[in-house]
């Protein structure tokens, strides 16, 4: 008897001799006895065909058909159910084809309904199939008796889930360019590359959690609002509750004397003090490192900059290890065998999505994959880095956007594209970058004065810059001065400044764009495709 079963006997009075507690442990032994494989529901579902309020319905098997999803569909003699989105049908004389994705996988799964194998019910449901429309079949997988799929469903019923307009269906043509997508983003998913893109990104986040995981890193979650400006940049976006849609209700800064002296007084605001969204999780997860030792966020980050790039959204998901007792040679070391697990395991699992990508994106995409894969990745100095510039655009600076370069420039992607595709042939870090172009946390380095900071940007070819990090200041006084030197108040950041009064170690971390990372694996230009809902300068829709 399932647990089901006996708590609806139990309700129902049939039960009141026998202990509720007895009755658990025994359908506990039993479920026990016969409990599927952990791998088995991993890779299924089940639904009943005919649900049922009864507790004998409960207890038989007959009523239950297997879910398969279409990216584990192999041939069986089993009966199984098949539900997802119609992408085409095509019908014939005696047999209609239906092909059917469940977002499982990129080909979803063709079915052949028989005109007479099935019922008069399904052929009425049958009428009523065209392109988007949600279906669910039963019937035995097969091998398929055509060249474009290995197995096909023979279906023995069909029913339609949710109907879809084929007049108004947005989709119902095949091809569509990627900036009409985006207006219909709650709809893209069901397009190919989208779906594709998903898949991959999946894999991606659960890559780099396992990386980390495995390496004995611990997972922090950093919180989205702050007072702090991470990158000391000013461009963030402020979180408040005053009613701006009233300009004369706002609280405004006053003296001493009670006159304005201009500026809003956030201490009447819901924080107390002005609050943004974080641009970054690195300064709380320093806080963690500092007692856990190694340690790594994942999580949503903003940027309010006026950008319409194909590289820049303002929203976008940052990877940000810490690690204590390390120094820069550390955070290059992790970087590097963090990107090649993860590469790595997109090249083993989603090698169908790769294809595609290859097919209609980069043609050259799997073997760049397999390149940083397999090769050691170079390392070059900023100084050494302006000379070979210097020296290539020389030749010829008509070819460049922009030929000047010096010590003290913040390179262009034009620039870093360079130095990986051309002069080394391989992802490439770039440390000892200039002071004045960092964060202010990053350490100076003593060798040169504090002309420049124990930092490096990771480059990879096709994109530029895809990582940046640094070992931290650790020292007090030097922090001190830093943040004096571009106005930063210390009171915003004191617990920060803790973290270097007591028990300080010196610590490095780095931080990894997820969506550039998306775009690189995938081969897609804009990183808008990259994640569900882009938002961007005059852009928050769905």
């Amino acid at each position: 008897m399932s647990l089901q079963a006996i708590l609806l006997a139990y309700a129902s009075n049939s039960l009141r001799n026998t202990s509720i507690a007895s009755a658990f442990s025994s359908s506990q032994r039993l479920a026990t006895r016969h409990k599927p494989a952990f791998s088995s529901l991993m890779r299924m579902s089940t639904t009943a065909s005919e649900p049922s309020t009864t507790s004998s319905s409960l207890d038989s098997s007959n009523s239950i058909t297997k879910r398969v999803k279409t990216v584990n569909a192999v041939a069986s003699d089993e009966t199984v159910s098949i539900k997802g989105w119609v992408r085409t049908i095509r019908k014939q004389k005696t047999l209609a084809f239906v092909e059917v994705n469940d977002g499982s996988s990129l080909s979803g799964i063709q079915c052949v309904v028989g005109f007479d194998a099935v019922s008069e019910g399904t052929l009425d449901e049958l009428s009523k199939v065209t392109t988007g429309c949600a279906v669910e079949l039963t019937g035995t997988i097969v091998d398929s008796q055509g060249g474009k799929q290995n197995v096909e469903l023979q279906a023995e019923s069909l029913r339609v889930v949710g109907v879809c307009s084929a007049e108004t269906y947005p989709l119902a043509k095949k091809r569509h360019s990627l900036e009409y997508l985006r207006t219909i983003a709650h709809l893209r998913p069901r397009t190919n590359t989208v779906a594709a893109v998903a898949r991959v990104r999946s894999q991606l986040a659960g890559s780099i959690h396992s990386f980390f995981q495995k390496s004995g890193f611990v997972y922090v979650q950093t919180p989205l609002i702050t007072a702090s400006d991470c990158e000391g940049a000013g461009e963030m976006f402020r979180v408040t509750t005053l009613d701006l849609d009233n300009v004369s209700s706002l609280p405004m800064k006053e003296d001493e004397d009670g006159k304005e002296t201009g500026g809003v007084d956030y201490a009447e605001d819901f924080f107390s003090k002005p609050a943004y969204l974080t641009v970054s999780g690195q300064l709380g997860a320093e806080t963690h490192a500092c007692a856990l030792g190694d340690v790594y966020t994942f999580g949503p980050t903003f940027r309010a900059e006026n950008s319409q790039t194909t590289r820049h959204l303002a929203e976008f998901n940052m990877v940000e290890p810490e690690m204590a007792f390390a120094d820069l040679a550390s955070a290059m070391e992790n970087a590097e065998a963090m990107l090649k697990f993860s590469v790595g395991h997109i090249l083993e699992n989603c090698k169908e999505d790769l294809t595609f990508f290859s097919k209609f994106y980069d043609k050259k995409l799997i073997s760049k994959l397999e390149k940083l894969v397999e090769k050691p990745f170079a390392r070059v100095s900023y100084r050494d880095a302006i000379k070979y510039l210097q020296e290539e655009i020389a030749k010829d600076p008509s070819k460049w956007q922009f030929p000047e370069v010096e010590f003290g420039t913040d390179l262009a992607t034009e620039h870093e594209r360079w130095l990986a595709e051309t002069k080394f042939e391989s992802c490439v870090f770039v440390y000892n970058y200039p002071k004045k172009i960092k964060a202010f946390y990053m350490r100076d380095n003593d060798e040169d004065g504090g002309e420049t900071v124990n930092a490096m940007d990771l480059l990879v070819p096709g994109v530029g810059e895809l990582v940046g990090g640094s070992q931290r200041e650790e020292r007090l006084d030097v922090l001190e001065k830093k943040m004096a030197e571009l106005d930063l108040i210390p009171e915003d950041y004191w617990w920060y400044l803790d973290l270097r009064r007591f028990g300080s170690v010196p610590h490095a971390g780095y931080g990894l764009g997820f969506e550039r990372l998306v775009c690189y694996v995938c081969g897609i230009e804009n990183i808008r495709e990259a994640i569900a809902f882009p938002r961007f300068p005059g852009n928050a829709e769905f």
